[in-house]
C-alpha cells in the first residue's frame, strides 16, 4: 500500500507538472500569436499611412490638380489596396470636399471631420507638424465603426487640407488577419483601456486564457487582446499528462504486487539467504586473498608498478599478438642518472623515496597501450604496443622526459634528476622478449656513453660493441693489479714569463692486447663499475711518486694537476688518502693540484664545500675544469676555496673569430682576476689564440700548440732542451 500510494503521489505530481507545462506553453503560444498580430497590424497601418502620405504629397506638389485627376488617382489606390471604405480630400477648415467613391457616400461631402474638440486639436497639430494622424475607432458618418488616417497636404501656412483614408473596422480586420486567426480567436481592440472594437464577439472562448499586446501606432494608445477558442486550446494540450498518470498508476500496482510476492519469497527463504551470505563472505575473502597474492606476484612492493617477471610475461604475450597483426612494439629501458651516487651519499631511505616519486610520475603514462614496470635498482621498463611509426615512440620518449622536467621533493629537499633511455623495436631489434630486452639494455649503455640525459635506439652492430665493452670491463678489474696504467703529462705555459711551471697528469691504459687506450675508452666503465675510486687513488699516488722523483732535478719546481671524479669527491677518505700519499713521498702539498669539473662542484654543494675546505687546509691547489659549459653559478666562486679556473676549449677554439666567445673569455679572465683567481685556457692550438690570451692577461695556456700529452721521459727531455719554451716564444713574442 505504501508503494502504491507513493506511485499515486508521483503520478499526481507529474500530471500536475505536465499540465502546468502545457498551460505555460499555451500562454507562450498565445503571446506569440498576439505579438504576431500586433506586428502585422503595425506594419499594415504603416503601409497604408505611407500610401495616403504619398497621395498627399502629389496633391501638394500639384495644387492645380483637378477633381477628375484626383478621383482617378484615388481610384487607383482603392483598386490597389482594396481595404479603404473611401478616400477623401478635406480642406483646411476640416470639411470634406472631394470623395471617391461618391456612391453610397454622398452624405459625407461637406461633413466637418473636426466633430469634437479632441479631434480638432489632433487635426490642427497635424496641420502644423505635417505628421499624419489616426482618428482611432469612431462611428463613421457613413455608418458603422471605422478608422480614418489623415495625411496633411503640406505643413503650417502651406497646408492645403488633408488626404483621408477611411477604413471600416470589419473590412480592415478581415483584410489584415488570416482566416485561421478569425476562426480560432476572439479579438478585442482597446483604446486607452476601453474596448473600441470586438471581432468574433459571438464566438465562444476558453475563459482561462487571454493575452494583451500593445500596438505601437502614432497618436494611438491601442492594445490587442486575444481570447482563444476552446478548439484552439484543446489542440495545444498534449496527451502526456494523462498517459503519464495512467502509466505510473500501473507501475505502482505492478511494483506493489511484485514487492508483496518478494516479501513472501524472502520470508520462506530467509534461512537459505543467511547461509548464502555467509558462503559469499567466505568466497569474497578467499578471492581477495587470491587477488592480493596475484598482485604481490605481479607488482613491485616498493613502487607499486608491475615487476620484472610480470612485465616479461606481458611482453611475450604482446609480441605474439604483434606477430599475428604485423604490428611493431617498442621496449624502453630507463636508467636514473647519478642515482647510485645519491643513494650512497644520502642513504637508502632517500633512494627508496626517490624511486617512489619517479614511479608516480611514470605511472601517469600507463594506459591500454603502455605498460610501465620497475626492473630493480634504478631501472624502469616501458612497453608501447601497436606502434605505427617511429613518431609514436619519439612522442612517448618526450612524455618520459617531461616526467623529469620538475625537481623531485624528497625529505624536504629539491633534487633535479635526469634519465637515460635505451630503445629496442620489435621486430627490427629482436624477435623475442629476452632478445628485445638485451638489445634495449645495450642501447641504454650507448646512450650513457653519449653523456646521459638522452636516449639511443638499438642499431645493428651495437651488440658487437657491447661484447667488446664487457671484455674491456673484465680486463679493467686486473689492470691495477698488473700495473697497466701510466700517466701522460700535458704542460701548461705561464704567459707572464714564458716558462713551464705546471703539468696536467692524464691517465692512459697500456692494454696488453689493444695497446694504449685513452681515458674515454675505460673511464666511463670505471665509473659505472665503481672502480674509479681505486683508479683515482692510483693517479694521486703516481703523481706524488713522480713529484718525489723530480726532487733535485730541473723539474723540481713543477706542479702536477690531477683530475677527480664526482664519486671520488663523495669518498669520505679522499683527503686522508691524499695526505698519506704526500706524506709517504715527502712531497709539499702545494706541488699537487686537484681539478674538478664545474658540474661536480655544483652537485651536493654542502658536502663538496666541506671536502674542498679540508683539501685547502691540507695545502693542495684547487682548480675548476671546463668552466663556462656547465652551471656557471657565480655564487660558488665566492663560497668555494678555488685557486684556478680553466676556461673550456669550446670558447678558445673560435676566440679570434667569434665575437661572443671573445667577450665570454675576456669576462671570465676579468672575473677570476677580480676574485684573486688565476686562469688557464685549454685547447690552445694557434698563435692567434695565444696572442689573444696574452693580450688579455690570461695566466696560463694549455693545448696542442704548446704540447700534446706526452710520457714523462719525453717531458723531461723537452724541458731540459728548452724546445717547448723556444718553440712558443719564437713566434709569440713571449
Amino acid at each position: 500500500m505504501v508503494i502504491f500510494l507513493v506511485f499515486l503521489g508521483l503520478a499526481t505530481g507529474l500530471r500536475f507538472g505536465l499540465v502546468q507545462q502545457d498551460k505555460n506553453q499555451i500562454e507562450a503560444n498565445l503571446a506569440n500569436e498576439a505579438r504576431a498580430m500586433a506586428n502585422h497590424l503595425e506594419r499594415e497601418f504603416l503601409v497604408h499611412a505611407e500610401a495616403i502620405r504619398r497621395m498627399a504629397k502629389r496633391l501638394h506638389s500639384n495644387p492645380a490638380m483637378t477633381r477628375l485627376e484626383w478621383r482617378r488617382d484615388a481610384r487607383n489606390y482603392l483598386d490597389d489596396f482594396g481595404v479603404y471604405q473611401a478616400i477623401e480630400w478635406v480642406d483646411r477648415d476640416f470639411v470634406i470636399r472631394w470623395l471617391e467613391p461618391v456612391a453610397e457616400n454622398e452624405d459625407v461631402i461637406g461633413y466637418n471631420v473636426a466633430f469634437n474638440n479632441e479631434r480638432r486639436r489632433s487635426l490642427e497639430l497635424a496641420q502644423q507638424s505635417g505628421n499624419w494622424d489616426l482618428s482611432g475607432v469612431i462611428d463613421l458618418h457613413q455608418g458603422g465603426k471605422g478608422m480614418v488616417i489623415y495625411a496633411p497636404v503640406g505643413a503650417g501656412a502651406e497646408n492645403n487640407g488633408f488626404i483621408a483614408g477611411v477604413f471600416r473596422m470589419e473590412v480592415l480586420a478581415r483584410q489584415l488577419l488570416t482566416s485561421r486567426v478569425l476562426e480560432l480567436f476572439r479579438i478585442e481592440i482597446r483604446q486607452a483601456g476601453a474596448v473600441s472594437y470586438e471581432l468574433n464577439d459571438s464566438r465562444p472562448v476558453n475563459p482561462d486564457f487571454s493575452h494583451t499586446e500593445p500596438v505601437d501606432l502614432p497618436t494611438l494608445d491601442w492594445t490587442l487582446t486575444l481570447y482563444p477558442t476552446e478548439e484552439w486550446v484543446q489542440r495545444q494540450y498534449s496527451y502526456w499528462p494523462g498517459m503519464t498518470f495512467a502509466t505510473f498508476l500501473l507501475m505502482g500496482l505492478l511494483t506493489s504486487l511484485t514487492t508483496l510476492l518478494v516479501q513472501l519469497i524472502l520470508k520462506r527463504n530467509r534461512a537459505l539467504l543467511k547461509t548464502r551470505r555467509e558462503l559469499d563472505r567466505e568466497i569474497a575473502q578467499r578471492t581477495a586473498i587470491q587477488q592480493d597474492l596475484a598482485r604481490l606476484e605481479s607488482t613491485d612492493t616498493l613502487t607499486g608498478l608491475a615487476n620484472r617477471r610480470f612485465f616479461m610475461e606481458d611482453l611475450s604475450h604482446t609480441l605474439n599478438i604483434a606477430d599475428r597483426q604485423m604490428r611493431q612494439v617498442a621496449l624502453i629501458m630507463l636508467d636514473l642518472d647519478r642515482f647510485q651516487t645519491l643513494n650512497d651519499s644520502l642513504g637508502h631511505q632517500f633512494g627508496d623515496e626517490l624511486l617512489i616519486k619517479v614511479s608516480e610520475r611514470l605511472n601517469r603514462l600507463s594506459n591500454e597501450r603502455i605498460l610501465v614496470a620497475y626492473s630493480g635498482g634504478d631501472e624502469f621498463m616501458l612497453c608501447q604496443q601497436q606502434v605505427d611509426n617511429i613518431d609514436d615512440i619519439i612522442h612517448l620518449l618526450g612524455q618520459v622526459k617531461q616526467c623529469f622536467d620538475l625537481p623531485f621533493e624528497v625529505q624536504g629537499q629539491s633534487h633535479s634528476i635526469t634519465a637515460t633511455l635505451g630503445v629496442a623495436v620489435y621486430p627490427q631489434s629482436g624477435l623475442d622478449a629476452d632478445t628485445l630486452l638485451r638489445n634495449a639494455d645495450i642501447a641504454l649503455y650507448r646512450a650513457k656513453e653519449q653523456g646521459r640525459n638522452t636516449y639511443q635506439f638499438y642499431t645493428e652492430g651495437m651488440q658487437d660493441r657491447e661484447v667488446m665493452r664487457l671484455e674491456l670491463d673484465k680486463d679493467l678489474s686486473q689492470a691495477l693489479a698488473n700495473n697497466e696504467f701510466v700517466l701522460y703529462y700535458q704542460p701548461q705555459l705561464n704567459l707572464d714569463n714564458g716558462e713551464i711551471q705546471s703539468v696536467e697528469a692524464l691517465i692512459r691504459w697500456q692494454h696488453p692486447r689493444r695497446g694504449l687506450l685513452p681515458p674515454v675508452e675505460f673511464i666511463p666503465l670505471a665509473e659505472e663499475s665503481g672502480r674509479i675510486t681505486d683508479i683515482g687513488r692510483w693517479v694521486v699516488m703516481a703523481a706524488c711518486r713522480q713529484l718525489a722523483k723530480w726532487k733535485g732535478t730541473p723539474q723540481e719546481g713543477l706542479r702536477i694537476a690531477v683530475n677527480l671524479s664526482g664519486r671520488e669527491l663523495d669518498d669520505e677518505d679522499l683527503v686522508d688518502h691524499i695526505r698519506e700519499a704526500l706524506a709517504l713521498e715527502d712531497v709539499p702539498a702545494d706541488r699537487l693540484e686537484v681539478e674538478l669539473t664545474e658540474e661536480i662542484f655544483i652537485q651536493n654543494i654542502e658536502h663538496n664545500l666541506n671536502q674542498l675546505a679540508r683539501l685547502r687546509q691540507l695545502g693542495v691547489h684547487l682548480a675548476i675544469d671546463d668552466f663556462g659549459v656547465g652551471y656557471s653559478s657565480l655564487g660558488y666562486l665566492r663560497d668555494f676555496p678555488v685557486d684556478l679556473l680553466k676556461i673550456d676549449r669550446s670558447f678558445i677554439t673560435d676566440v679570434t673569430e667569434r665575437h661572443d666567445d671573445a667577450v665570454i673569455t675576456r669576462a671570465v679572465i676579468n672575473l677570476a682576476h677580480n676574485l684573486g683567481i688565476e686562469v688557464v685556457a685549454e685547447g690552445v692550438e694557434t698563435e692567434e689564440q695565444l696572442n689573444f690570451l696574452k693580450n688579455h692577461r690570461c695566466n696560463f695556456a694549455q693545448g696542442y700548440l704548446i704540447s700534446r700529452p706526452i710520457p714523462v721521459a719525453d717531458l723531461e727531455q723537452a724541458l731540459a732542451s728548452g724546445v717547448l719554451v723556444a718553440a712558443i716564444t719564437a713566434d709569440s713574442g713571449l
